[in-house]
């Protein structure tokens, strides 16, 4: 998955971006200016997120954990969108779809 890290998101962006698959990770922003560092002085640089043990490391040394919400961590995890969360209880919904069919059936005509 991509990872964006920044000091501060607008709670949209922040919000969407776990909900299409990208990491969103927060930092102080005497973190961020080391990693930029690190960026200007090797253009190329690569930092490997390991967001099970929520930790970046970089070839600079500049190495930190980051916090995420537990829900949100599983998902990305498991590779889980809204849609995905959904067909988790599809069996649920098709219950639920019966059980108003029967109820209401002029609703389904």
């Amino acid at each position: 998955f991509n990872t964006i890290i920044s000091t501060s998101y607008a709670d949209i962006f922040y919000n969407n971006c776990f909900k299409n698959g990208i990491l969103a990770i927060k930092v102080e922003k005497d973190q961020l200016d080391k990693l930029m560092a690190e960026i200007g002085a090797n253009e190329g640089v690569r930092f490997v997120v390991d967001l099970e043990n929520q930790q970046v490391t970089t070839p600079g040394g500049n190495d930190f954990t980051f916090d995420i919400d537990p829900f949100r961590k599983g998902n990305l995890l498991s590779g889980l969108d809204d849609i995905g969360l959904t067909l988790k209880h599809v069996d649920k919904i098709d219950e639920y779809e019966k059980r108003h069919k029967q109820a209401y059936p002029w609703l389904w005509a």
